[in-house]
């Protein structure tokens, strides 16, 4: 066979003649972007095309740069693809994403014919021509690509974010205050705490970023992907809320700043705070016009703002170098004095909130603005890139500049003075003591210190900064560049976190917030919903009242940050590869318990409202179980956790206290046989392990085995689901018996049900079921048998109506569903069974004929564990004789008290022993009458042989050696219709033979003889002969 790989292009005019002319010769095999297996179809290829030059044909970098696929010797079968970026990036829009070969079509493509995959070159563009009538390939031109979105890099998109975040309203109104109450010592530890954290979750946050791509959510999206969606969801909640407040409380500081500059030009509105109120209504509508404006023009603000910061801080450094006027030491400035340094170093604490933990509820919001840049993760260049560098670089230059004006303030100004140029030592001194340090200045500011009605000084004035500045004008430019800036930043994240948390539709009610618009999907619905909370909160018009109420929003954030860090480290999960590597997972954990800690000394109330709202959405989510998959370190964590019990699991010696029935299921599909399946189910859901096993002919089941999973978890049935893949059933089942399981959680009882068409079936089929009892007790497991008067079997076939015209339909279908025509549908996940219905008051009858260890009771007593059978009254059927009747009623009763199972009614019944009635034995004859041997005269060897070729038959010997046996079961059966014809379950011990004595037929035909014409469901058990019970505690 002879095959080109040739390249489509504009270029190569020989290569493109040469492909023109043997058009006709070669047949396209298969196409991957703009390459083309061909082949011959007729006779060897001609002398031209045998002597193609070699620069005709693609180099194999130019190959894997557009997309080909790989070379292997035999293009026809083989559509192998090269590895490429496309195949695990997900930004690609629907339909153009690339997506590998599956296994499927790799194992299973059809020679000779084009081979079309989701993703691959067929199916990446619907306009694709394969071909014109002609034979030649038509070009397509690449649709024109779609505008990109503005994206930014680590500086401004993160650096210069978190900064202005950072450098709020908090550094200019209220650090020199904070100052004056701690005292320089204190607000350095103060500053040196809030560092702390938020450097430890810097880290934390690096190191989340940068395992895997980030998209849209900010700090949302990182909770939620590393955390899952409990945690995550909640976290959306808060933290969409605290930036929404934290809008408010940044534009009131900037309506401070407006309304003293008002009081001072003499211009007020109304009162000061309804002033407060009216600028913070209108500069939030400005801003929102600025957000809703786009991303870029969003940045350019941001720069621009940080250069006025910068310029202001340049300002008042200088002009704490200016010497002092008698107009500046009237308001306490005095410029850099060691007494005022040594002064101000220790705490003078004043007001309400006047304690080391007041100050630092006032001050740690400052320090939230470090998930700035990480809220617009969406909007960057590379996130994992930007984030870890911006975020670390902006502490670190955040705190040095905290530190530096706590400081520098702390030497320059005393904290208290009056104003009044006339407070001088000279001209008011009466002789009496002047108090505090003006009064080495020449200054006596004693009356309004003493009664604490100084309006200058650190500890009264918030405009501090501005009177020492060199030119207070540019100060104040700094509080609008910072309070505005830090804002806008709020108001951008706000929206964007809770538009990521609506998309994932994890609460219901918000999916309407999820839409976006314009080519970076502006959640223009949630910057109204955060516009609104903001407006609510600026009408409070307090700084120091909405400063604490976001502090515990951003600490519970910062807690579940360094968690998710955390947590995602010790699960040892292969898949936590973060690329930033400086991080430990005890500093996380130290960093998620001080943030809640410090959240409590805060303000305990508040916390406990937060850890409340966690608590109920988590509890919701959890509830709701959303259908998504993050690969959250908590299912990582759920495999340590199993995989860790499993092993401690098999270093515990087994107890007859902790005796469990670990069921293997024989239900084929388990939609199959839901009868069987809720039965089981009943009594070993949240007790122990069930497994539903499924035996098969063919690779079906592989295809099916989510949507088993799935109906089992709609019923709420806790069990797993097993299948092998084996022609023989009973070869099939005795693997499963050996293989299922992990250690401790193995199978010991196997649960069958009932073969009723054992009469129709072929002999081989009888045989094979009832070895697989037999196999099982050679594996030393119980055997339970439910026989249900309708059968357990509900699926049903269903032909393959296949329209023609939809290629997708008839794939749909799977290739052995179209081999055969016809497949089966099992029960719907709604269809009720009788184990799934309450039972009122009605008997479960036990006949306990036969001692198994106690298995045939605890099963009965489980499931009366369960609410739907909970009233049923249990009684104990036992045979014995008519003399000492009384006596063993009263045994088997002491027993079961001791077993402390509740049963309270035991049954003692001679009756059982007693002879058929002659129409019973009529009917069992007539049972076994088509699997008699019939001797007849035959000798012995004869005999022997058909024996062995027909192992179910019943030979006379068979029926003499087991006629007691026969016997019973018949006078059982009339002992059911008199005592347990309306119970609503029936539990009988199962018979045992010796295994290849008892022909299978006769082992039924017993099995039959007892259930014949019981309407209630029919259970036989038999243990393995070992305790399943104990009257011990020890």
């Amino acid at each position: 066979m002879h095959c080109w790989l040739t390249r489509n292009s504009a270029g190569g005019n020989n290569s493109k003649k040469a492909m023109e002319e043997d058009s006709s010769s070669y047949k396209t095999v298969l196409s991957f972007g703009r390459f083309k297996v061909r082949k011959l179809q007729n006779g060897p290829c001609s002398e031209q095309a045998n002597h193609t030059p070699k620069s005709d044909l693609p180099s194999s970098t130019q190959a894997e740069e557009n997309g080909s696929l790989s070379a292997p010797p035999d293009y026809e079968t083989s559509i192998d693809a090269c590895p490429r970026y496309e195949f695990y990036a997900l930004s690609a829009p629907p339909g153009r994403r690339k997506i590998r070969p599956t296994l499927d079509m790799l194992r299973n493509a059809e020679p000779g014919k084009r081979q079309a995959y989701p993703g691959g070159p067929d199916c990446a563009d619907p306009n694709l021509e394969s071909g014109s009538k002609d034979g030649e390939e038509k070009d397509v031109e690449d649709p024109e690509p779609e505008a990109e979105p503005v994206r930014f890099g680590w500086v401004t998109g993160v650096m210069i974010r978190c900064m202005l975040n950072i450098w709020g309203v908090i550094l200019y109104l209220r650090l020199p205050w904070i100052t004056a109450q701690a005292g320089i010592g204190l607000t350095w530890l103060i500053i040196l705490m809030s560092s702390v954290v938020t450097s430890i979750t810097g880290l934390s946050i690096s190191a989340i970023s940068t395992n895997g791509k980030v998209k849209a959510g900010g700090t949302y999206f990182l909770i939620s992907r590393s955390l899952g969606p409990e945690l995550g969801g909640s976290i959306g909640l808060l933290f969409s809320f605290a930036n929404a407040v934290a809008v408010a409380m940044h534009v009131v500081g900037f309506s401070e700043t407006v309304k003293d500059l008002l009081v001072e030009s003499d211009a007020v509105m109304t009162d000061p705070v309804n002033d407060i109120r009216i600028v913070g209504v209108i500069t939030v509508t400005v801003l929102l016009g600025i957000a809703l404006a786009g991303m870029e023009w969003e940045a350019k603000a941001q720069v621009v703002f940080f250069f006025v910061i910068m310029i202001s801080f340049i300002n008042y450094f200088v002009g704490t170098l200016i010497p002092a006027s008698p107009e500046r030491m009237s308001t306490g400035y005095f410029s850099y004095r060691s007494d005022i340094f040594l002064q101000n170093l220790g705490p003078e604490w004043r007001g309400e909130s006047g304690s080391f933990f007041g100050m630092f509820s006032i001050f740690f919001p400052s320090a939230t603005g470090i998930l700035a840049g990480a809220n617009i993760s969406g909007d960057l260049k590379d996130p994992a890139v930007a984030i870890p560098q911006g975020t670390l670089m902006a502490i670190f230059l955040t705190t040095i500049s905290y530190l530096a004006i706590a400081a520098t303030i702390g030497a320059c100004v005393i904290r208290d003075a009056s104003g009044s140029l006339n407070d001088t030592l000279v001209s008011n001194f009466t002789g009496g003591d002047c108090v505090g340090l003006g009064c080495g200045y020449g200054w006596n500011f004693t009356e309004c210190t003493t009664t604490q009605t100084c309006e200058y000084g650190l500890a009264n004035d918030y405009q501090t900064m501005s009177m020492v500045s060199a030119f207070s004008p540019l100060i104040t430019a700094g509080i609008f560049a910072a309070t505005l800036s830090s804002a806008l930043a709020c108001l951008v994240s706000a929206p964007k976190v809770f538009q990521c948390l609506c998309q994932d539709n994890l609460y219901p009610l918000i999916g309407f917030f999820a839409k976006g618009y314009g080519k970076n999907k502006e959640p223009l619905r949630a910057y109204a919903l955060t516009f609104i909370l903001a407006i609510a909160f600026i009408l409070i018009a307090e700084l120091n009242t909405i400063a604490p109420i976001i502090s515990n929003f951003f600490l519970c954030s910062y807690a579940l940050i360094n968690f998710s860090c955390f947590h995602a480290t010790i699960t040892n999960s292969p898949g936590w590869r973060p690329s930033f590597r400086y991080f430990s997972k005890w500093t996380a954990l130290f960093g998620s318990i001080i943030s809640v800690v410090i959240m409590f000394l805060l303000t305990w109330w508040a916390a406990l409202i937060v850890v409340g709202v966690i608590i109920v959405s988590l509890a919701y989510v959890t509830y709701k179980k959303p259908e998504v998959n993050w690969g959250s370190s908590v299912q990582a964590g759920t495999y340590n956790m199993a995989l860790s019990n499993a092993m401690n699991l098999t270093n515990v010696e087994d107890h007859v206290k902790n005796f469990r029935p670990q069921c293997l299921v024989l239900s084929g599909p388990p939609n199959f046989r839901p009868s069987l399946v809720d039965f089981v189910g009943a009594f070993t859901k949240n007790v122990s392990l069930m497994i539903c096993g499924n035996v098969t002919e063919d690779s079906s089941c592989i295809e099916d085995y989510d949507e088993q999973l799935q109906w089992l978890g709609k019923r709420k049935i806790q069990a797993f689901y097993n299948f092998i893949t084996l022609g023989d059933l009973r070869s099939g089942a005795r693997s499963l018996m050996q293989v299922s399981g992990l250690g401790r959680l193995k199978p010991n009882t196997i649960v069958l049900g009932y073969k009723n068409d054992w009469q129709t079936d072929s002999p081989l089929n009888l045989e094979n079921y009832v070895g697989i009892i037999h196999d099982s007790f050679d594996l030393g497991t119980a055997v339970c048998l439910l026989r249900m008067r309708d059968g357990l079997d509900m699926s049903r076939v269903m032909k393959a109506q296949v329209n023609l015209g939809f290629e997708d339909t008839e794939a749909a279908l799977g290739k052995e569903k179209q081999k055969r025509g016809v497949f089966k549908v099992g029960a719907d996940a709604s269809f009720e069974t009788v184990f799934q219905s309450k039972q009122k008051k009605k008997n479960i009858d036990i006949y306990w004929l036969f001692d198994d260890g106690g298995l045939t009771l605890l099963i009965p007593y489980l499931l009366t564990r369960r609410k739907r059978w909970s009233q049923c009254k249990v009684r104990v059927f036992i045979s014995g004789q008519i003399s000492n009747a009384e006596e063993h009623r009263e045994e088997i009763q002491f027993l079961l008290d001791k077993f402390r199972l509740g049963f309270s009614e035991v049954v003692v019944l001679p009756e059982i022993m007693w002879k058929p009635e002659e129409n019973s034995c009529k009917e069992f004859e007539d049972l076994i009458a088509p699997y008699r041997l019939n001797e007849g005269q035959k000798d012995a060897e004869t005999i022997e042989a058909m024996k062995k070729e027909m192992p179910w038959k019943i030979t006379g010997e068979d029926l003499r050696i087991y006629k007691k046996k026969s016997e019973q079961h018949m006078r059982l059966h009339e002992v059911l219709q008199d005592h347990s014809r309306n119970a609503a379950l029936i539990v009988i011990s199962l018979p045992v033979v010796r295994k290849g004595a008892c022909p299978s037929s006769l082992y039924m035909a017993w099995l039959e003889t007892v259930c014949k014409d019981l309407y209630p469901p029919i259970v036989f058990i038999r243990g393995n002969q070992e305790d399943a019970l104990t009257l011990y505690c020890q």
